[in-house]
């Protein structure tokens, strides 16, 4: 039987070094039945003359304009036919056999919509990776976090989540995706721009019926933080913006209004408490980000979805706080806070 043709998308902004440092474990991948895309998103530097020079076998793409990781995709991906998709963020290195395992479970099972391998530091492969460790959650006040990592904390990888499982969103470093539901789904949501705009499409997957998975027998490693700084005020208004944003889109109306509610004191309480340690910026970030979210839900929030059950059981959904049990009750890891099962 003939494989599936996987397309491996990189979308790419001035990543000249990381093209050249991380895209030959991509091009040295063991799966056959395979092309390499590169998204260029109006690069000011060589990338496009270094992968035209050095790599002649990989398809570029270059779009008008840098229109960010949600619309760069969304556009990007126009241009490329096959039966998946991988997002590929540039500084990611790959083991040779990262795909069979992915496609393996997605041929065996087609209610599995998006997948994600696990995700450990470049820089420590012994520690999970930040954006998506073994496979995301959330919380019932749109708190994210991982298989391997909640907060800051990343736990070492000693097996503990190598069970493929259920999640609730999968890593936009390492996202394995079928395009007709990428295509249906309308993509990435471009306003987002960039930022937990994986987690509401994932969320969107599964309203639509299909689930999200984790399968560990994946392994990549992610450097972290290759476009914004971890701590970036930029970063900081994109994470609590679009967390709004999402919960206001997904959640059941009235769910969203006293959930988005208490969040909006939870947000203050974090930047009040960021202010009065000397981290002004941090405080500026969350007042903006709340007033762009009612801009948002006054000028572009979209008409309610036909056909979707907002009310559809989702998994990696935990009832719970992660934010009491991380910071109240001192409870540092995954299976700590959710259970040793999930």
């Amino acid at each position: 039987m003939k494989q599936p043709l996987v397309s491996i998308v990189i979308l790419n902004w001035n990543g000249r070094r990381f093209l050249e440092q991380f895209l030959p474990s991509v091009m040295a991948t063991t799966y056959n039945n395979k092309e390499v895309v590169v998204v260029d998103n109006a690069s000011t530097d060589d990338s496009v003359d270094f992968l035209k020079k050095e790599y002649p076998a990989v398809k570029i793409v270059v779009n008008a304009a840098n229109y960010g990781f949600t619309k760069g995709y969304n556009e990007g991906l126009k241009h490329v036919t096959a039966d998946y998709y991988v997002l590929l963020n540039s500084d990611v290195e790959v083991d040779k056999g990262w795909v069979e395992p992915i496609i393996s479970l997605m041929e065996a099972d087609k209610t599995i919509g998006a997948c994600q391998p696990k995700l450990l530091q470049h820089a420590d492969h012994n520690l999970f990776e930040y954006a998506g460790a073994a496979g995301g959650w959330i919380d019932y006040l749109g708190y994210p976090f991982a298989r391997g990592r909640v907060f800051d904390y990343c736990e070492k990888d000693e097996g503990q989540y190598d069970q493929p499982m259920p999640i609730f969103w999968a890593s936009g470093a390492a996202m394995f995706i079928r395009p007709e539901l990428f295509h249906r789904l309308g993509g990435f949501d471009e306003f987002f721009f960039a930022h937990q705009e994986e987690i509401d499409l994932c969320w969107r997957i599964q309203l639509a019926g299909y689930q999200v998975y984790a399968c560990p027998q994946s392994v990549v490693y992610h450097v972290g933080g290759g476009t914004l700084p971890k701590g970036n005020a930029r970063k900081v208004f994109l994470n609590f913006r679009n967390n709004l944003i999402m919960m206001a889109k997904n959640l059941p109306l009235g769910s969203a209004i006293w959930k988005i509610f208490y969040r909006f004191w939870l947000d203050a309480i974090s930047a009040v408490k960021s202010l009065l340690a000397g981290e002004g910026t941090y405080f500026i970030a969350v007042v903006k980000a709340h007033f762009a979210f009612l801009y948002w839900l006054l000028i572009h929030k979209k008409t309610k979805r036909e056909g979707v059950d907002k009310r559809r059981k989702l998994n990696g959904f935990f009832h719970k706080s992660v934010v009491w049990s991380y910071f109240v009750r001192g409870k540092k890891t995954f299976v700590e806070i959710v259970g040793a099962k999930c």
